[in-house]
Protein backbone atom coordinates (compact mmCIF):
# COMPACT_ATOMS: atom_id res chain seq x y z
CA UNK A 1 0.00 0.00 0.00
CA UNK A 2 1.21 3.94 -0.79
CA UNK A 3 1.50 6.41 1.24
CA UNK A 4 -1.67 8.39 -0.41
CA UNK A 5 -3.69 5.13 -0.12
CA UNK A 6 -2.81 4.76 3.50
CA UNK A 7 -3.36 8.95 3.93
CA UNK A 8 -7.49 8.18 2.18
CA UNK A 9 -8.29 5.27 4.50
CA UNK A 10 -6.98 6.95 7.65
CA UNK A 11 -7.40 10.35 7.10
CA UNK A 12 -10.82 10.64 7.45
CA UNK A 13 -11.25 9.56 11.54
CA UNK A 14 -7.78 10.42 12.27
CA UNK A 15 -9.35 13.16 14.65
CA UNK A 16 -11.68 10.91 16.27
CA UNK A 17 -8.75 9.19 17.31
CA UNK A 18 -7.17 12.17 18.71
CA UNK A 19 -10.75 12.99 20.59
CA UNK A 20 -10.57 9.39 22.32
CA UNK A 21 -6.97 10.02 23.19
CA UNK A 22 -7.57 12.89 24.84
CA UNK A 23 -10.42 12.30 26.37
CA UNK A 24 -8.99 9.41 28.25
CA UNK A 25 -5.60 10.83 28.59
CA UNK A 26 -6.44 14.50 28.96
CA UNK A 27 -3.33 15.90 28.49
CA UNK A 28 -3.41 16.82 24.80
CA UNK A 29 0.43 16.33 24.38
CA UNK A 30 -0.05 12.91 25.66
CA UNK A 31 -3.18 12.33 23.23
CA UNK A 32 -0.97 13.51 20.39
CA UNK A 33 1.73 10.89 21.38
CA UNK A 34 -0.72 8.34 21.42
CA UNK A 35 -2.62 9.13 18.19
CA UNK A 36 1.08 9.00 16.49
CA UNK A 37 1.71 5.39 18.34
CA UNK A 38 -1.51 4.55 16.71
CA UNK A 39 -0.78 5.87 13.56
CA UNK A 40 2.48 3.88 13.47
CA UNK A 41 0.69 0.83 14.27
CA UNK A 42 -1.87 1.13 11.27
CA UNK A 43 1.16 1.89 9.09
CA UNK A 44 2.97 -0.85 10.11
CA UNK A 45 -0.27 -3.29 9.64
CA UNK A 46 -0.58 -1.40 6.13
CA UNK A 47 -0.12 -4.52 4.00
CA UNK A 48 -3.12 -6.09 6.03
CA UNK A 49 -5.16 -3.35 6.69
CA UNK A 50 -7.43 -3.66 4.12
CA UNK A 51 -9.11 -7.36 5.33
CA UNK A 52 -9.91 -5.65 8.27
CA UNK A 53 -14.46 -4.88 7.97
CA UNK A 54 -13.75 -1.82 9.47
CA UNK A 55 -10.36 0.04 9.76
CA UNK A 56 -12.00 2.66 11.93
CA UNK A 57 -13.47 0.78 14.26
CA UNK A 58 -10.13 -1.50 14.50
CA UNK A 59 -8.16 1.91 14.78
CA UNK A 60 -10.52 2.94 17.73
CA UNK A 61 -10.20 -0.26 19.37
CA UNK A 62 -6.40 0.05 19.41
CA UNK A 63 -6.75 3.46 20.52
CA UNK A 64 -8.33 2.85 23.60
CA UNK A 65 -6.49 -0.38 24.60
CA UNK A 66 -3.42 2.20 23.91
CA UNK A 67 -4.53 4.70 26.39
CA UNK A 68 -6.12 2.27 29.13
CA UNK A 69 -2.70 0.27 28.77
CA UNK A 70 -0.71 4.08 28.94
CA UNK A 71 -3.06 5.13 32.07
CA UNK A 72 -2.34 1.93 33.94
CA UNK A 73 1.82 2.29 33.07
CA UNK A 74 3.89 3.80 35.51
CA UNK A 75 3.85 6.59 33.46
CA UNK A 76 0.20 7.81 34.03
CA UNK A 77 1.51 9.46 37.37
CA UNK A 78 3.39 11.95 35.03
CA UNK A 79 0.34 12.90 33.04
CA UNK A 80 -0.71 16.51 32.90
CA UNK A 81 -4.69 18.05 32.59
CA UNK A 82 -4.05 19.94 30.05
CA UNK A 83 -7.77 21.74 29.40
CA UNK A 84 -8.39 22.84 25.68
CA UNK A 85 -9.85 26.56 24.80
CA UNK A 86 -13.14 26.45 24.66
CA UNK A 87 -14.01 29.46 22.27
CA UNK A 88 -17.14 30.95 20.32
CA UNK A 89 -16.74 34.14 18.28
CA UNK A 90 -19.36 36.80 18.01
CA UNK A 91 -20.59 36.92 22.23
CA UNK A 92 -19.72 38.85 24.82
CA UNK A 93 -17.32 38.25 27.44
CA UNK A 94 -19.52 36.55 30.41
CA UNK A 95 -21.18 34.35 27.47
CA UNK A 96 -17.72 33.18 26.60
CA UNK A 97 -17.04 32.09 30.66
CA UNK A 98 -20.26 30.74 31.18
CA UNK A 99 -19.58 28.46 28.14
CA UNK A 100 -15.86 27.89 29.24
CA UNK A 101 -16.69 26.77 32.72
CA UNK A 102 -19.96 24.38 31.29
CA UNK A 103 -17.59 22.81 29.85
CA UNK A 104 -14.94 22.46 32.01
CA UNK A 105 -17.53 20.64 34.38
CA UNK A 106 -18.49 18.49 31.61
CA UNK A 107 -15.05 17.30 30.99
CA UNK A 108 -14.71 17.34 34.98
CA UNK A 109 -17.57 15.03 35.69
CA UNK A 110 -17.09 13.27 32.38
CA UNK A 111 -13.20 12.54 33.89
CA UNK A 112 -14.63 11.26 37.17
CA UNK A 113 -17.15 8.77 35.49
CA UNK A 114 -16.13 4.48 35.15
CA UNK A 115 -13.91 3.95 32.32
CA UNK A 116 -16.33 2.51 30.56
CA UNK A 117 -19.26 4.97 30.76
CA UNK A 118 -16.46 7.84 30.10
CA UNK A 119 -15.69 5.18 26.39
CA UNK A 120 -19.12 5.36 25.97
CA UNK A 121 -20.67 8.62 26.25
CA UNK A 122 -17.58 10.02 24.02
CA UNK A 123 -18.00 7.45 21.48
CA UNK A 124 -21.66 8.03 21.89
CA UNK A 125 -22.08 11.43 21.94
CA UNK A 126 -18.81 13.45 21.26
CA UNK A 127 -17.67 11.04 17.73
CA UNK A 128 -21.41 9.84 17.03
CA UNK A 129 -20.58 6.52 16.95
CA UNK A 130 -24.11 3.85 16.44
CA UNK A 131 -24.74 0.89 19.44
CA UNK A 132 -23.67 -1.26 17.51
CA UNK A 133 -20.35 0.08 16.09
CA UNK A 134 -19.38 0.92 19.97
CA UNK A 135 -19.93 -2.23 21.31
CA UNK A 136 -18.13 -3.97 18.60
CA UNK A 137 -15.12 -1.58 19.91
CA UNK A 138 -15.90 -1.94 23.73
CA UNK A 139 -16.69 -5.50 22.94
CA UNK A 140 -19.51 -5.26 24.64
CA UNK A 141 -23.36 -6.08 24.11
CA UNK A 142 -25.27 -3.39 22.61
CA UNK A 143 -27.95 -3.56 25.55
CA UNK A 144 -24.99 -2.79 28.12
CA UNK A 145 -23.56 -0.04 26.00
CA UNK A 146 -27.69 1.72 25.92
CA UNK A 147 -27.14 0.53 29.87
CA UNK A 148 -23.51 2.41 30.26
CA UNK A 149 -24.54 5.64 28.26
CA UNK A 150 -28.19 6.10 30.50
CA UNK A 151 -25.78 5.90 33.28
CA UNK A 152 -23.20 8.30 31.95
CA UNK A 153 -25.82 10.61 30.61
CA UNK A 154 -27.69 10.54 34.00
CA UNK A 155 -24.49 10.86 36.42
CA UNK A 156 -23.74 14.39 33.83
CA UNK A 157 -27.09 15.88 34.10
CA UNK A 158 -26.96 15.34 38.33
CA UNK A 159 -23.97 16.38 38.48
CA UNK A 160 -24.23 19.70 36.18
CA UNK A 161 -28.17 20.54 38.42
CA UNK A 162 -25.99 19.90 41.63
CA UNK A 163 -23.43 22.24 40.46
CA UNK A 164 -25.92 24.99 38.99
CA UNK A 165 -28.26 24.44 41.93
CA UNK A 166 -26.21 25.14 44.96
CA UNK A 167 -23.02 27.06 42.66
CA UNK A 168 -20.30 23.95 44.17
CA UNK A 169 -18.91 21.03 42.72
Amino acid sequence: MQQADFIKIIGPFQDKLYRLAKRLLVSREEAEDATQEILLKLWAKNKSIEQYKSVEAFAMTMTKNFCLDRLKSKQAGNLKLVHTNYEEKGSSLQKKIEAKDSVSWVEKIMDNLPEQQKMVLQLRDVEEYDYDEIAKMLEMQPTAVRVALSRARKTVREKLIQKHSYGIG
